[in-house]
């Protein structure tokens, strides 16, 4: 029984580093760029130590090409080729406007 348990879990991991794309969700923090936003995306981690939970962020450029993103928006990005420097996702949809 632990033998199918193993190979279950062996191809479920198989499937998730195979050819799919990262997703990833956040605020929009910054959409003063042409065709870029900056999108913020928090994780929570566990402290090894002290069993705390931590609130980590990252901020990662995004391509907009519609420009349809506004600060404050939650959005969806999706991994991407490399598109300049520093930009390696586009934005995928929208998922929550912010209020004005």
């Amino acid at each position: 029984m632990a033998k199918v348990e193993a190979v279950e879990k062996k191809t479920a991991e198989s499937v998730d580093k195979g050819g799919h794309k990262r997703l990833l969700q956040g605020i929009v923090v910054s959409d003063k760029m042409q065709k870029t936003i900056v999108v913020k995306v928090d994780r929570r981690e566990k402290h090894d130590q002290y069993f705390k939970y931590l609130l980590l962020s990252k901020k990662y450029k995004a391509h907009d090409e519609k420009r349809e993103a506004k600060v404050g928006d939650k959005v969806e990005i999706v991994e991407s080729k490399p598109i300049s420097r520093d930009k390696r996702w586009a934005l995928r949809r929208v998922l929550v406007r912010a209020s004005l």
